[in-house]
């Protein structure tokens, strides 16, 4: 019996299988597989991958796939022609948007253009107030006429957004049933299908951007499963979501927009699965893939996760809200395929700009003429061009050596020292976005463990943890593939979000039971259509509080229990606590709650991995080689080369060091001492020096 899981990545499309035993339900072996990424149609990488792999997906039991595909759809803006309906008056709030100026000073500065033109946003009388009364009843009769205007002009898919419809979404309930049979054809996102939370613009272009992706997602997932099932796969596949849990093509075709973040989110959930298994509970990751680093923070093994989720926001832009539960990860443009420039100032850059799967960095040799990491990194004999890409690639040196000299000569610089800057650059990038997801937000990274994972993760993760002052990096074993390996941990999950005020006192203990018994029954009724069993159903609650008066809230667990009187204490307690941390203060004022999120999980039957065997070879069997490497500012010295797949439980060793496998490379400096876990893991010792 097998399981399956892939990932589209920016550059490439992972794959990694395990073969169990259906009697002890153990992991036979663990296989993986890399192609690229075929961005014109990434089914096509993904049965690459499958391909390369030998696996016969007919016998697999299970197939789960993360995606680049809407994040893709919608940041370079080849989503489909939208239209919006909205209540009468509320045309342009998707528009008028926020305040939110981030480039401040710049008086000539235009906010971010909506998802939907003008011309195609309508209006349909009816209001509903915030407590779900209605004040004057819907009024459809020039509805056919809107449908009429966007039919004339091209529209693939319609976005639904009433004032108040968190509330109370019968407005909205009655403007898609005359949609769909007026015009059945037509893709229909409603917003009280997406979230049931509170902000007018956050809720309205949440909706527009998933209309707007909707037809490109489901046709995506269409071919995939057209392409399994001619493989003759006849299980029913998922797909990752943002949240941290997978779920069935069907259900995620309704609402595509909950796989935004779908494959950097699995990398996540693997190190909190990871963590599990070998005893971190505190653990900030590292994922460095071809495009991106992404990073995230896991405290006392749960998952972050934030409802306040932005894309395409910096420095320069305000960005676009997305309000759906997305794993709270930073993500920054610098990966192995980052390009290194310089400006007209003679300044060297690194990234956002990627050199991506096609052609790739210089060294790949398919015509590529751009400095990228990976490039720098063989210059200076982290990567081994005798073993680039596990051999399958022969480096094209001479291309990184004269394209190196292109930048080298406008930075009066030498090669080598253009690498080590362009790793510096890229390492400082990464150390910023580290920083975002910890000391910002007021953790220490000297309390956390660092999980490197992606294919670049191992090659910068010793040097960032030298300079955050982190005590210990693990890189997990088949590291390169690891997000794809996360998928095969991860359960069956949806959230459900209601915003509701309360004040927090006596009164509020009928409505806390109440609205979580009924949102908890509401989420059973949901898997039982799709046969799951209420035994596999797992719950877990989260409440948002606020001060009086206060505009934005902070996100709390609540225990899964009745409540009583006790109960109303110990949640304000808990709030003033974690309002401390995030804030530095607390408050002597009446705590309201504003928000219910109550998270299903329904439980995957998923593999108990092996431990690596010890055949009692020595360390010294594992040596390839030893070559001279750049360690930056400690200086060039021979460095070991270690064998990632003949390293064994217990065996040690200390830096200079590198470890190898076909897919990644690990950089250990002088003074740094690893040891292999019984999983076959590095856990890295990171010294105070620097």
């Amino acid at each position: 019996m097998l399981r399956i899981a892939t990932d589209v990545g920016g550059t490439f499309t992972d794959l990694v299988y395990f073969e169990i035993d259906e009697k002890s339900g153990k992991a036979l072996s663990i296989k993986t597989a890399k192609s690229d990424t075929t961005p014109s149609s990434y089914e096509i990488g993904v049965f690459d991958s499958i391909n390369k792999s030998n696996v016969d997906i007919s016998k697999s039991s299970f197939f789960a796939h993360g995606t680049t595909v809407v994040i893709n759809s919608i940041t370079e803006r080849k989503g489909v022609l939208t239209g919006l309906i909205t209540t009468k008056g509320f045309r342009d709030s998707i528009e008028i948007a926020r305040g939110d100026r981030p480039d401040f000073f710049n008086l000539r500065y235009k906010k971010p253009k909506p998802f939907v033109e003008r011309y195609l946003r309508a209006e349909v009388p009816g209001r509903i107030d915030f407590l779900g009364k209605e004040l004057a009843p819907i009024d459809l009769s020039n509805l056919n006429n809107i449908l009429d205007h966007f039919k004339n002009n091209n529209v693939k898919s319609i976005a639904v957004c009433l004032i108040h419809s968190y509330a109370n979404s019968s407005h909205e309930q009655k403007v898609v049933e005359h949609i769909n049979k007026y015009w059945p054809e037509i893709d229909v996102v409603a917003s009280h299908h997406i979230t049931r939370e509170w902000r007018e613009y956050e809720r309205t272009n949440t909706t527009a951007l998933c209309a707007y992706v909707k037809p490109i997602a489901r046709n995506y997932l269409d071919k995939l499963n057209t392409k399994l099932i001619n493989s003759n796969f006849k299980s029913n596949p998922y797909v990752m979501q943002s949240n941290g849990g997978i779920d069935t093509f069907d259900s995620t075709k309704k609402i595509p927009l909950t796989m935004i973040e779908s494959g950097p989110t699995s990398g996540v959930l693997g190190a909190a699965e990871l963590g599990k298994l070998i005893g971190e509970n505190n653990i900030i990751t590292l994922d460095v893939g071809g495009t991106t680093a992404k990073c995230s923070l896991i405290e006392n093994g749960n998952v972050k996760i934030n409802t306040n989720y932005w894309i395409e926001k910096n420095r320069l832009s305000a960005g676009y809200p997305v309000m759906l539960p997305v794993v709270d990860i930073v993500e920054i443009g610098n990966g192995g395929g980052s390009i290194a420039w310089v400006d007209n100032f003679n300044k060297l850059h690194v990234g956002p700009q990627s050199a991506g799967a096609d052609p790739g960095p210089v060294s790949y040799g398919k015509g590529g003429k751009s400095i990228t990491t990976t490039d720098a990194n063989l210059i200076t004999n982290r990567i081994n061009p005798n073993f680039f890409c596990g051999g399958a690639i022969k480096a094209d040196m001479e291309s990184v050596k004269k394209y190196s000299n292109n930048l080298s000569e406008k930075l009066k610089f030498s090669n080598t020292e253009l690498a080590r800057g362009i790793i510096r650059i890229a390492n400082n990038n990464m150390i910023n976005a580290l920083k975002l997801v910890s000391v910002n937000r007021g953790y220490d990274p000297r309390e956390f463990t660092l999980v490197a994972f992606g294919g670049g993760g191992g090659m910068h993760a010793t040097s960032l943890a030298r300079e955050l002052n982190i005590p210990k990096v693990i890189v997990p074993v088949n590291s390169s593939v690891f997000s794809a390996w996360g998928m095969l941990m991860s359960d069956l999950r949806r959230d459900y979000i209601l915003t509701r005020l309360l004040t927090m006192d006596k009164n509020a203990l009928g409505i806390l039971n109440e609205t979580f018994n009924k949102m908890e029954n509401d989420a059973l009724k949901s898997f039982e259509k799709e046969n799951i069993l209420k035994d596999k159903i797992t719950f877990k609650r989260f409440g948002s509080f606020r001060y009086l008066g206060q505009d934005h809230s902070v996100e709390i667990p609540l225990k899964n229990e009745e409540y009583s009187d006790k109960s109303i204490d110990e949640i304000k307690n808990l709030f003033h606590d974690q309002y401390e941390k995030e804030f530095t203060y607390r408050l002597d004022s009446q705590v309201d709650m504003i928000q219910f999120h109550l998270v299903a999980f329904a439980k995957i039957d998923k593999p108990d991995l092996q431990k690596r065997k010890k055949t009692g070879v020595s360390i010294e069997k594992t040596i390839k080689e030893t070559r001279e490497v750049d360690f930056d500012e400690m200086g060039t010295h021979p460095a070991k080369i270690y064998d990632f797949n003949l390293l064994e439980p217990d065996m040690e060793f200390s830096g200079p060091a590198i470890v190898e496998d076909p897919s990644t490379t690990v950089v250990i400096f002088p003074n740094q001492k690893c040891k292999i876990d019984e999983y076959a893991n590095l856990h890295i010792t990171i010294q105070g020096n620097k």
